[in-house]
């Protein structure tokens, strides 16, 4: 029997995805891997117990912590739970290694590895493996449906015997992978939309699915692809700027963040006082401290007529497909472990694990080894 793969139910309240979904089961197994999952694990998402077992895998009641050389999951486990891992076992997930409660010691303490898929280097090789971008996508596309259910308004034009209805106008401020899909999403239902973000080179993305790019003259190119902090000043000129946008807006939904920092404030108060009763925002910024000053995470705020909502996982409310672009991020990540065996054998010297790996060590590589990517410079 080759190496245990198990797979948890998620214990954060309303999380509702899962790590493995059962199309990619036999994927696990022909490699002669054993795929355990636990009870419930894909209840809330859609997938049922029976649909894992007809694939291939083992359901068990107890969980399999100990037995696992390899623990998928969407967030990580606690203190208490890492101990029961064994030594060398990898957990893979979204496991938010600069939280102040992250488990290092007890990871020390088992032995066990920690791969959080947040460090994945912004490389070709890895966009396969990308969950925060797959997560982002099922986020920006849930959140303009929390907006147009909230907004007292239709989204399209419409015209009627009672006469015409204007569309909706909304701004979208970050133009990420979350930003995008909003944008796209709101096109789909009518909306005229207009979209915001500190990099320049976002324009051209912008436009390209149908929005009007916002133009402050603040730029933040940052590294990586992702945006900078931007001085004082600068903030000063992009608020000054997208005060009046946002005050023409029925809805605003905002998706800025810089990793493992807080989220950046953009939308103030007044803002928020300068927009009409009945205009919704919301801020998918919220886990990280907001967007928008208003925001309470997780909370419906109303402040002067103006809906602020700030959800903290917006993915787990389309777990189904959440879960599937989740499950093959997962998978793409672990199985060049897998040898035809069933044996675990993580690249030591490859450097989206060495980004990957926040707890534990890697392998130490075969002397004289060296990765494709050092080869080919």
């Amino acid at each position: 029997m080759g190496a245990t793969l198990f797979v948890p139910r998620e214990r954060l309240e309303g999380e509702r995805r899962v790590a493995l979904v059962p199309a990619l089961v036999k994927r696990y197994a022909d490699t002669g891997v054993r795929v355990v999952v636990e009870a419930g694990a894909g209840t809330a998402a859609g997938f049922p117990d029976a649909a894992y077992t007809e694939a291939g895998a083992e359901v068990v009641d107890t969980p399999a912590w100990g037995e696992a050389q390899v623990v998928a999951c969407v967030r990580g486990p606690g203190p208490d739970t890492v101990a029961k891992l064994s030594r060398d076992a990898a957990v893979v997930g979204l496991l938010a290694p600069d939280a102040d409660d992250f488990p290092r010691d007890a990871y020390a303490q088992s032995g066990a590895r920690a791969f959080a898929l947040e460090k994945l280097p912004r490389i070709s090789r890895a966009q396969s493996m990308d969950a925060l971008s797959s997560q982002a996508a099922a986020a920006g596309y849930r959140c303009v449906l929390l907006a147009a259910v909230e907004l007292p308004r239709f989204f399209p034009m419409l015209t009627t015997a009672a006469g015409t209805i204007r569309p909706a106008r909304v701004l979208v401020v970050g133009a990420g992978v979350a930003g995008l899909q909003a944008i796209a999403t709101a096109r789909r239902l009518g909306a005229v939309v207009e979209a915001y973000d500190v990099r320049a080179a976002a324009r051209q993305e912008v436009e390209s699915v149908g929005a009007k790019f916002v133009d402050t003259g603040v730029s933040a190119e940052g590294e990586g692809g992702y945006a900078r902090e931007l001085s004082d000043e600068e903030k000063q000129q992009q608020a000054d700027v997208l005060a009046r946008r946002i005050a023409q807006s029925n809805v605003v939904i905002t998706t800025a963040a810089v990793p493992g920092k807080r989220a950046p404030r953009i939308v103030s108060k007044a803002m928020v006082e300068g927009m009409a009763p009945g205009s919704v925002i919301v801020d998918l910024g919220a886990a990280g401290g907001g967007n928008c000053e208003v925001t309470q995470p997780d909370e419906r705020v109303e402040h002067q007529g103006v809906l602020v909502l700030g959800p903290t996982n917006p993915p787990a409310a389309v777990a189904a497909h959440a879960s599937e672009m989740y499950a093959r991020n997962c998978y793409n990540f672990i199985a060049p472990w897998l040898g035809d065996d069933g044996a675990v054998a993580i690249p030591g010297d490859d450097e989206v694990y060495r980004a990957a790996i926040v707890a534990g060590e890697l392998p130490e590589p075969p002397a004289g080894n060296e990765s494709d990517e050092e080869e080919a410079s």
